[in-house]
């Protein structure tokens, strides 16, 4: 039987490559592109691959950033509810009239989503509308106006937001002012936070230090408790740089939201659907949130969708809230037979972990440049530095480790300052698992010598 593997045939850029890129560059705003690191122009993909417009095909540990968790182009089942939908009903003003699509996937997610308490569903289009509409939510519901976020947090790049975002300065420059009443916090992260601290070694030390900074110096200076609405969290930082914060984080985290009756929000937007081998990423960390973002990954891999799953008791006053698309008939449809798809996968997922583990791992002990290796289920981080002791970043190794991996046939993405993340699809085998990361360390130690 053929082994399938990636295929270069022209070094990318190739010619139709560079040309479409040039044409992008002239006709297209773009702001997040690397063509240095990235030339990666994709024309379709199959399964865990793609395919780029000179004839490379390549090996895709991005998932284009977990939104692709089924594979491409579209999964054979999502592709029939579409066909069956076009037939039925695409659109119908789901926030005017009704329909039972969005009504299904509402009931689907309250009962699926953490927490044993009556829920419900507002319906978006993305991430970042999902956490504006918690934003609106908890100031409409609570008459609390404050807000607080952690250092390294993305959480979308609209006004509200982006005053929530803290990952790159790039990201906030120019859109000042911000919304008001944001407060960021430093997250706790095991291998780099303020204190100095090794997370890994010590951390409940490092909880303690993050917990106690909101509690005294946030709450005690800067803003009574009883006027902060809820704590915006990832449960693993993405553009952040694949942080994984402490097991016990979250329930500590949890105490202190209740003992002064804030909510707790937690974005999922990039980390829900099975990332991490649970259906929403905080399983992980036995807490249950009172707010829950999703997007990405919920549109099955094409379709523009997003969710915010939240106490009943919050709710907007009609007409307080809404938008065009929400609850769109066929998005609906979609992802609910994406959630069934996933749940599916979840068991693949679990079993590739301590694969991902291992060899990781094995590299960090192996390249000196590696620093620090985190993750859960399909979800890891890499973060290159240039002395291990300082910790000093190290943009340009992480970037030509893009490069190098891109050049023997493996797509991945940088985050963070000096990070690269893997989020392969949930489909992949161990044996297209393998070949990937032999890739990866054939790319760093080429970008190292």
């Amino acid at each position: 039987m053929k082994i399938n593997k990636p295929e270069i045939v022209v070094e990318p850029p190739g010619p139709k490559a560079k040309k479409i890129i040039e044409m992008h560059n002239n006709l297209i705003a773009t702001t997040t592109h690397d063509p240095e690191s990235l030339p990666l122009v994709i024309e379709r993909g199959e399964g865990v691959w793609l395919y780029d417009v000179d004839g490379n095909k390549y090996l895709d540990f991005s998932s284009s950033i977990s939104v692709s968790n089924l594979g491409y182009p579209t999964h054979p089942e999502i592709k029939k509810v579409v066909i069956e939908m076009l037939d039925k009903l695409a659109h119908a003003a789901g926030t005017d009239f009704y329909n039972p699509y969005q009504v299904a996937l509402a009931e689907k997610l309250v009962s699926i989503s953490p927490g044993n308490f009556k829920k419900k569903v507002f319906f978006c289009n993305s991430g970042t509308e999902a956490i504006e509409a918690a934003m609106k939510l908890l100031r409409h519901s609570t008459n609390r106006k404050y807000f607080i976020a952690f250092i390294g947090a993305f959480h979308g790049r609209t006004m509200g937001s982006l005053s929530l975002t803290a990952s790159k300065p790039i990201q906030r420059k120019g859109y000042m002012p911000m919304v008001e009443g944001v407060i960021h916090v430093p997250f706790p992260n095991p291998y780099r936070n303020p204190w100095g601290i090794d997370g890994y070694e010590h951390p409940d030390e490092l909880i303690n230090r993050v917990i106690d900074y909101i509690d005294y110096w946030i709450f005690q200076h800067i803003v009574s408790p009883d006027e902060v609405a809820g704590i915006f969290f990832e449960p693993i930082q993405g553009e952040g740089g694949y942080v994984v914060p402490p097991k016990n984080f979250f329930v500590e985290l949890s105490k202190l939201a209740k003992n002064y009756g804030i909510m707790l929000v937690d974005d999922e937007v990039q980390m829900g659907l099975g990332r991490t081998g649970k259906m929403f990423a905080i399983e992980n960390f036995n807490t249950i949130p009172d707010i829950i973002a999703l997007a990405k990954a919920l549109g099955g891999g094409f379709i523009p969708i997003g969710a915010t799953i939240f106490r009943s008791e919050l709710d907007f006053k009609p007409g307080a809230h809404s938008n065009t698309f929400g609850g769109h008939a066929l998005a609906s449809m979609v992802a609910l037979k994406t959630i069934e798809l996933v749940e599916n996968y979840l068991p693949n997922v679990n079993r590739l972990e301590k694969l991902f583990r291992e060899k990781l791992s094995m590299l960090k002990e192996k390249y000196p440049v590696v620093g620090d290796v985190r993750g859960i289920g399909l979800a890891w981080g890499i973060e290159f530095v240039k002395d291990r002791k300082t910790k000093e970043h190290d943009v340009k190794t992480r970037n030509r480790v893009l490069y190098e991996a891109l050049k023997n046939g493996l797509a991945l993405l940088g985050c963070g300052k000096s990070s690269i993340r893997i989020a392969p699809p949930l489909i992949i085998s161990e044996e297209e698992a393998l070949i990937g990361l032999e890739i990866l360390e054939i790319a760093i130690k080429n970008a190292t010598r």
